[in-house]
């Protein structure tokens, strides 16, 4: 009987929607409604926002969800961009390299608090010397 509950759908409604021209996007809520069945995984969500607005599943963007207490409804935040530029252009950072658009910057830990204790010690135009010198190192 598990499968069955597993692979009940869910539906999506979205709410609040504006046309973002400003970030070249479409922006929403998302509502998920998803009764005796966990969290839908956000691959999922994207797949099916990709569907319902025409378009390329790498301009979806899906996050913060939040589930209401007892389960069964999740609301979360929703963009779809108009291309590929916009999306490299106004997402995060950390939004790009969890769709899998940018690579993870790997610096170990004493290096990042090595380079903050540097910055501290400087003013003004010498501290985006050290913090651009930093990042060019570590690339």
């Amino acid at each position: 009987g598990e499968a069955v509950i597993m692979s009940q759908s869910c539906t999506i409604r979205t709410r609040k929607f504006i046309t973002n021209r400003l970030l070249s996007r479409k922006q929403f809520v998302i509502d998920v409604i998803h009764p005796g069945r966990p969290n839908v995984p956000k691959a999922e969500l994207t797949e099916k926002i990709a569907k319902i607005y025409k378009a390329d599943e790498q301009l979806v963007s899906v996050f913060g969800f939040k589930t209401a207490f007892g389960g069964g409804r999740t609301t979360g935040f929703g963009l779809v961009y108009d291309d590929l530029n916009s999306i490299k252009g106004f997402e995060p950072n950390y939004r790009l390299v969890r769709k899998g658009l940018k690579e993870a910057v790997k610096t170990s830990r004493k290096q990042r608090k090595e380079r903050k204790n540097r910055a501290k010690r400087v003013t003004g135009i010498k501290k985006t010397k050290i913090l651009a010198g930093q990042a060019a190192g570590k690339k």
